[in-house]
């Protein structure tokens, strides 16, 4: 018979799963599991404390525990200890007990509430852990664990990764034109995913044409495949290589995205890039690839005093500024759009945004906000198009 002590010392003992006891609602748990049923205070506040950390997610604790085991980023889920037979066999014992856990429901403890106090009740299922835990096992490679289960888009803070909670929705269904552009980033994002060669990508081009675009949406489309991406500022650059290593074991596919890149000549970000692209002593894991996106081709803002300075060898130097574009392996241009490509998409768009509009009407009105807004662009589309959509 399951009891109490019997959870609360199963709690105690585990190995594997250790990090799940920091977790705030089995913490609280096993505090209420501790305390021995009684009509007092301290227990009321165990129990209340138990249920309003889990309504905070959900009612149903069965859910809830099997999320945080198959979430959880531990010793023998990351292969970091070998899996030894001694400790496949202690992952079935764990697991069985989570099973046990999870059928907890407090109705056991109601009996015990002294007079006045309410305490609530909670759902629970009958899950097989083991089912579902070998099954994660085996869809590693695209669900992956830890945090990149729950999230497929990260920053970088003080050279931790943070998940992004809510990343940009984007959809590539949702962009119009660069179809060919789009491509080329697409089957490379492809060849990564399926462990062939691929390339570290430049998209370069005018302003507003949808290269960060792309890419999220990209990392939006294939993450249900293992795909990740992290964003890494400019400044964020000589943490790249240590990035590289935490990821380089991870079953999941990472894109490193510098968006917005560019350099002065004495930058001293730039050598970083350079070590990055190039390779160093370590060598580059085909689980990552880094895209950058930039307006300028070469990387580099150039002045014309740096075309005319003191050094002994300048062509060399200048040379050595100027080719480190070169080692992207794929670079993939996004030209501002003709006239017959703006208005696609802005057709599309509207189209998109569920707007009928007389098409000479519009090819006025889009043409009009062109101007206003610096040119065609995809940006200025879209933005033309969402004032429509706020004016009906």
């Amino acid at each position: 018979m399951t009891t109490p002590n019997s959870l609360y010392m199963g709690l105690r003992s585990l190995v594997i799963f250790r990090n799940l006891l920091q977790d705030d609602v089995i913490r609280r748990l096993s505090a209420l599991l501790e305390l021995t049923p009684a009509p007092s205070v301290s227990f009321v506040d165990a129990y209340c404390d138990f249920a309003s950390a889990l309504f905070a997610h959900t009612d149903n604790f069965s859910d809830y525990l099997l999320n945080a085991v198959l979430d959880d980023e531990n010793f023998y889920i990351t292969g970091s200890s070998g899996n030894s037979p001694i400790l496949s066999q202690r992952l079935e014992q764990e697991l069985s007990f989570f099973s046990q856990l999870a059928s907890f429901d407090g109705t056991a403890y109601q009996s015990h509430a002294p007079e006045g106090a309410f305490l609530p009740s909670w759902r629970t299922s009958n899950y097989d852990f083991h089912d579902f835990y070998h099954k994660a096992l085996s869809d590693l490679p695209k669900r992956g664990y830890g945090i990149y289960a729950k999230y497929h888009v990260f920053t970088v803070a003080d050279g931790t990764v943070v998940p992004v909670r809510h990343p940009d929705p984007q959809k590539l269904s949702q962009l119009s034109g660069y179809e060919r552009e789009r491509g080329l980033v697409t089957a490379n994002t492809l060849a990564l995913l399926e462990g062939r060669p691929a390339s570290n990508v430049l998209l370069y081009g005018d302003a507003g044409t949808g290269k960060s675009s792309t890419v999220k949406a990209i990392a939006n489309e294939y993450a249900h495949m293992g795909l990740r991406l992290v964003e890494v500022k400019k400044n964020q650059l000589y943490q790249i290589p240590e990035l590289m290593d935490s990821f380089s074991s991870n079953p999941l596919k990472f894109i490193l995205f510098i968006d917005d890149l560019s350099f002065s000549s004495n930058d001293n970000d730039f050598a970083a890039l350079k070590a990055i692209l190039e390779g160093s002593v370590s060598s580059h894991s085909p689980n990552i690839a880094v895209y950058a996106t930039s307006n300028r081709r070469h990387l580099i803002k150039e002045n014309f005093a740096d075309r005319d300075g003191d050094d002994l060898h300048l062509a060399d130097t200048m040379q050595e500024l100027l080719s480190l574009s070169s080692r992207f392996g794929l670079t993939v241009t996004f030209s501002r759009p003709d006239k017959d490509l703006y208005l696609q998409i802005i057709h599309d768009l509207a189209s998109l945004y569920d707007l009928s509009i007389p098409r000479e009407e519009v090819i006025q009105q889009a043409e009009a906000y062109a101007i206003r807004s610096g040119g065609r662009s995809p940006r200025a589309a879209k933005q033309f198009i969402q004032q429509l959509k706020s004016m009906n």
